[in-house]
């Protein structure tokens, strides 16, 4: 599902890719500190090892399809698992090879993706989005989570809002419309029921029950890093509690 456009604190794909480069950056420098072995709180089962590996082979794939231009994902070859070292240099050599594959393609240029945005466009903003959201898993290992830009962080509650609410088949149904407000930068949404999903509208609307907060903290709370009482409810908890219970697609 895609939101329509309107009037959201959106980042371009220039600033995108910085983003990318300086959280995946960072987001080696947080692994190291916190130690190969130390789990991963907000991944639960996960060690900063295992969370390494995934954001590696996350580069690994998208930069495969970037640069062969791909309209399908068969035919990828997965990498095998280097360790220690070699992990990080795996790493560090698919963040380069995705940035510079990124700043080289043309937004608008046609790929591989799974949603139906089929644009390089579309995999600048989940690739800056997924490596920040890494990076904050990283540095909560390593004991020193911050919070995210706020820019960014609204431009991710966006992307999160239009490819990952999963249908109601997959959770209890909400039973109720849902607002958003980012307390400081623009961002707001209403969601109201439609069918098995949502309809979103980037607008200042009256929901069932409101979400309210710094937009790092809702952003966080979306992706289930932190709980629903980190953020501002008001209205309905229960459809407030209802929605963020509903499991994200990935």
């Amino acid at each position: 599902m895609s939101v329509p456009c309107g009037s959201i604190n959106r980042v371009e794909p220039s600033e995108l890719i910085t983003d990318l480069e300086h959280h995946g950056a960072a987001f080696a420098r947080a692994c190291r500190a916190a130690g190969p072995d130390a789990p991963v709180p907000s991944c639960p089962g996960w060690t900063v090892d295992d969370l390494l590996w995934h954001l590696a082979e996350v580069h690994h794939f998208w930069g495969w399809v970037l640069t062969e231009r791909v309209d399908t994902p068969e035919g990828y070859a997965p990498p095998d698992r280097p360790s220690g070292d070699a992990l990080f240099d795996m790493y560090t050599a698919g963040l380069d090879r995705l940035a510079t594959a990124l700043r080289d393609t043309p937004a608008d240029t046609a790929i591989w993706t799974w949603t139906d945005d089929h644009s390089a466009g579309w995999l600048v903003r989940r690739m800056a989005h997924e490596t920040a959201m890494h990076r904050w898993d990283a540095d909560d290992a390593a004991g020193a989570a911050a919070p995210l830009d706020p820019a960014l962080a609204s431009d991710g509650i966006d992307e999160f809002l239009s490819w990952f609410l999963s249908p109601a088949a997959d959770a209890q149904p909400v039973g109720g419309s849902v607002h958003i407000h980012c307390g400081d930068v623009a961002g707001e949404w209403t969601l109201r029921p439609d069918g098995d999903g949502f309809h979103v509208t980037r607008e200042h609307a009256k929901g069932d029950c409101a979400l309210r907060g710094a937009a790092s903290d809702l952003l966080l709370v979306l992706w289930r890093r932190r709980p629903m009482s980190t953020i501002d409810v008001v209205g309905d908890a229960d459809v407030a509690a209802r929605f963020l219970a509903r499991p994200a697609l990935a």
